[in-house]
């Protein structure tokens, strides 16, 4: 029997997402659609570039609080404690040896180590891409009209929280105790920021300053007025 070979070809898997999102206002009302930018919303998912990604601005970000000494940090020491031959015992040239109770530690933690990563900017955007890609296949992404608010007060922070959670979709938001919202707008707000600042579930932040780790935290994305805010991060792929 004549063994066949089969060649197989690999199909890069293309995000089933829809072009246009319905767009609501802070009552919760449809009020339009926009249109998806696709290298955005329409990636494929990446599980290892979002995985590099993520650990290493995790790891970036990791504070170095232990910290051990070495022999050469431990006061004492300078005396031999004995002479090298003659006495039976084992020769040492220190009493702050690490295996000396008070000496040095081996290995210890050190708050000088650097646990930086280098990620390129373009994975960086990337992965951000394809978590909103994923997101949005999950429905997990809101798009907002605009949201005004004379000053800030938490009163009409929690309606617009109440009134997103009347959307069908998004009824788990306002049950969601931690990491359920990241609003993301198209400039700074403060008296946005400073209404939605008592809700421990809510983080408000800059379209542009998102990142993959924000994303990855919390479980909805909300876009205020989407013509700006997704501007505000698209087209970093092709910079």
């Amino acid at each position: 029997m004549k063994n066949e070979t089969t060649k197989t070809k690999k199909v890069a898997k293309v995000a089933k997402v829809a072009k246009d999102a319905i767009v609501y206002n802070s009552k919760g009302a449809e009020v339009g659609k926009y249109e998806l930018p696709q290298d955005v919303f329409g990636l494929p998912w990446n599980a290892d570039l979002v995985h590099q990604v993520l650990q290493s601005l995790q790891t970036s970000i990791r504070k170095t609080v232990a910290h051990t000494k070495m022999r050469g940090d431990v006061r004492g020491g300078g005396k031999k404690p004995w002479q090298q031959k003659g006495t039976g015992r084992a020769r040492h040239g220190s009493t702050r040896s690490p295996i000396w109770v008070g000496g040095g530690v081996t290995h210890g933690p050190r708050n000088d180590k650097n646990f930086d990563r280098k990620v390129n900017q373009k994975m960086r955007a990337k992965a951000l891409y394809t978590i909103l890609s994923r997101k949005m296949q999950q429905g997990e992404v809101i798009f907002m009209d605009s949201l005004a608010m004379s000053g800030p007060k938490t009163k009409d922070a929690k309606e617009i929280f109440g009134s997103i959670g009347k959307i069908e979709a998004y009824k788990r938001i306002s049950g969601k105790k931690s990491n359920a919202l990241v609003m993301a707008l198209e400039n700074k707000n403060e008296a946005i920021e400073k209404s939605f600042r008592n809700f421990s579930n809510v983080k408000v932040n800059e379209a542009r300053n998102l990142s993959p780790l924000e994303l990855a935290k919390y479980k909805y994305v909300m876009f205020v007025n989407p013509a700006e805010s997704v501007k505000a991060i698209s087209g970093k792929l092709t910079k």
